[in-house]
Formats: C-alpha cells, structure tokens, sequence
C-alpha cells in the first residue's frame, strides 16, 4: 500500500495551486459547477413539467380514452360512405365481452343549459349522467356526502351531486346542504353529495365545477332526447380505461373493430371515430421530456467537459511550477506511483471540490423554490435519485479524466531532469 500526503497537507497544496492560478482556478471551478448544477437543474426542471402535466390530466381522470362519433369516409358492408356514427349504451356489454385489452368501459350522457334551482337560487347548468363504471374513469371527488351509487342507477332516483360553483351558486355559503331538495327543470332532486373544488386548466365539455350529476337512468326519464335528432340509448361519448397502458394500441384496436362491426364501419376509417387518448398524451409528452433532457444534459455535459480541460490545464502548470520539487522527492525516494497518485488524489479533489459546490448550490436553490406556491402545470423541482446518482457518475467521469494526464506527466518526470529544472 502506498501513502500519499494527509489530507491537511493535499487541502494546502490545493488551495496553494488556485492562488497561484486565480483567475484560471475560478473559471475552471465555476465550470464544473455550473456544469453539474445546470445537469440536475434541467433534469429537475423536465421533471416538475412532468409531473405537473400528469397531474393536470388527473383532473380529468387516470390513463381514459374517451371515443366520439365521427362520419365515415368509406364504404363499407354495403353501407354508404358520409353516415354520422352515434354511439349507444348497448355498445358497452359487447365492449366488455369482446375487447381483453379494456378494464372498465362507462357511458357520459349530458344535458346542457339546464335550470337548476333551490329555495334561494338558481342557474343553468350542464347536467351529466352517470353511472359507477363512468365514475371509475372520470376524476369526480365527493368532498361531502357520497357519489352516485350502482342502486340509485339501477333504480332511477332523483338524487344528484353538485359541482362547487353549483352550490355556491344556490347556496351560498349554507353549511347544511346535504339532504336538501333543488328543481332540476322542475323536478326535484336530493343533494346527496357534493364534489370537492377542481383546479382545473383543461377541459372538453366544461368545468368540472359548474356541473350536476344524476344518475344517467333518471336523466334520461326525466330529460328525454328530442327523437327527431336523437336516438333511444344514445351516448355523447364512451369512455374505457386499457388494462395494461402499455398495451394502449392494441385496446383501441380492439375497441374500433367491435364498434366497426356494430356499427357497420371499416375499421381501418380513421373519421369513423375520433380518439381523445390520454395514454398516449402522456406517452407523447413524455417523449417530448425525454428529448428535451437529454439535449439540455448534453449540452451540460458539454460544461463540465470544458471545465475539466481547465482542470487539466491548472494543474498541468501546478506541475510545471512544482518541478523542482518532483524532483526532490524522486531523488529521496518516492517511487513514480507516489508521485502519479498524489498529483492525481490533488486533480480528483480540485474537480469534486468544484462539483460539489455546485450541487450543494443546486440542492439550497431547488429546495428553496419547492417551497414556493406552484402554477398548475408545473410541479416544482422534484430531484430524482436517478438524477442525483447520474451527476455523479458525470462528476466521477470528468474528474477522473481530468486528473490523469497531469499526473501522468508529473510521474514520468526523471529526477535528473526535474532538478535542473529552472522557473
């Protein structure tokens, strides 16, 4: 085993070689640890947008897939190209027998501009009906009381939950709310739940908030189509939640091949049907994230490259400076190790003292925007150990490459060359 110098005497000569080389020693310095800090920081940054574009599509509901009906552009078992394609509750059993890849399959039937009503108020409000299988796929929280139930469906009653505008629109700020009766074009409806306050940024009907829901069997007893333009059964939308995300191509393929069949449609016509996936929004996103991180660490990795060739050079001139005294300790006896280890434990501490800076610098500066109040599409500075760990083995990479060639020189100095060495 070889000794090299304590680590009183390596923090000395290192400190002795930055005040020899000032300017250069803080330019190298601020180098890698602009470098290694601006590597965590983008990846972090990446990371919040993530995280804080999920969140937002929470509001919404976890990995749905929620189908229209469109308008063929093929013919397609004898039928016309150009019919409108309306979808039906009785989809749903067959969606569900028929498709492995799909895990939960709901219905959304809406009324829209209706008045709802209570003894101290009243409003026009989107009145959306429901039923558990829907309540599984769609982000609906009940702050009070409860949601609708599968026996409110099945047997039509007149309950409902409101949205918080909703109640604040009808009750103001009435603390007692739940059990109490409001007109919903006239007919009345219980208050058995009410749905906690969304922060919502995006939506594709309205905001959850200002919405009423019903059981779907009582609103359309109650509110029945116009059968001119509407059909018995019929859905505004059909919602299904894959079973294994990963598998999201192959759920939809399924999906279109058993509305194609129900529907007498091609498969394969792209405007039959129209798909808002949230699947492969995130999928689409994250790839976005995933390019954008990788350009910014790159272009970090391009810092702290720089930084470690000023590192090199640094040093370099430390063993032009120390000559002389390479020569010394040869002529004493230190072996060409000693010599390559103790240059090199000197570089590898100039490059982690500067590192480490930068990520203590890093750690204060994230921890003290987290703290901070976070718009809805960004989710702070989260640092991921993955994160953590790959700035390291960075800071690893460039400190080590960085103390190697000066080190080499220095060992391979002769004694005889370096005492005759002049400054």
């Amino acid at each position: 085993m070889y000794l090299i110098e304590s680590t009183s005497e390596l923090f000395r000569q290192t400190i002795s070689t930055l005040w020899r080389n000032k300017t250069r020693s803080f330019l190298t310095m601020f180098g890698i640890a602009w470098g290694i800090a601006s590597l965590v920081l983008m990846s972090a940054l990446c990371d919040g947008f993530r995280q804080g574009q999920r969140k937002n599509m929470e509001q919404l509901g976890n990995n749905f897939v929620m189908i229209f009906g469109g308008r063929t552009e093929r013919q397609a078992g004898g039928q016309r190209a150009g019919r409108d394609i309306f979808l039906n509750e009785s989809d749903l059993p067959t969606l569900r027998e028929q498709c492995p890849g799909i895990s939960v399959a709901g219905g959304e039937t809406k009324r829209y501009g209706t008045t709802v009503s209570s003894d101290f108020n009243s409003g026009e409000f989107l009145n959306v009906g429901v039923t558990p299988d829907y309540l599984r796929l769609r982000n609906l929280p009940v702050d009070q009381g409860r949601q609708i139930s599968q026996n409110d469906v099945d047997e039509a009653r007149r309950v409902c939950v409101l949205g918080s505008s909703v109640r604040k629109q009808l009750f103001e700020e009435r603390p007692q709310v739940i059990g109490q009766r409001v007109r919903i074009s006239g007919r009345p409806y219980q208050v058995v739940g009410l749905m906690s306050e969304k922060n919502q940024n995006s939506c594709y009907d309205g905001w959850d908030n200002d919405k009423v829901l019903l059981p779907a069997t009582a609103l359309r007893r109650d509110f029945p189509p116009n059968r001119e333009t509407f059909t018995e059964g019929r859905l505004e939308a059909l919602l299904y939640r894959p079973t294994d995300v990963r598998q999201w191509k192959e759920a939809r393929h399924q999906v279109k091949k058993v509305l194609g069949s129900i529907h007498g449609f091609d498969p394969e016509d792209e405007s039959a049907l129209y798909f808002w996936d949230t699947v492969e929004d995130a999928e689409l996103f994250d790839k976005v994230f995933d390019a954008t991180e990788i350009f910014l660490a790159l272009i970090s990795l391009i810092t702290m490259s720089l930084g470690g060739i000023g590192i090199m050079n640094t040093m370099m001139m430390s063993v032009s400076e120390r000559t002389n005294e390479i020569g010394l300790k040869k002529a004493l006896g230190a072996t060409r190790r000693r010599i390559l280890l103790d240059f090199f434990v000197e570089g590898l501490f100039l490059a982690v003292l500067s590192g480490a800076s930068g990520l203590f610098l890093t750690w204060s500066f994230t921890s003290a925007v987290n703290l901070l109040p976070m718009p809805a599409m960004f989710s702070g500075l989260p640092i991921a150990l993955s994160t953590f760990l790959g700035a390291l083995l960075a800071l690893a990479t460039v400190a080590v490459l960085s103390a190697i060639p000066p080190a080499w020189h220095a060992s391979s100095l002769t004694p005889v060359e370096a005492l005759r060495y002049e400054r």
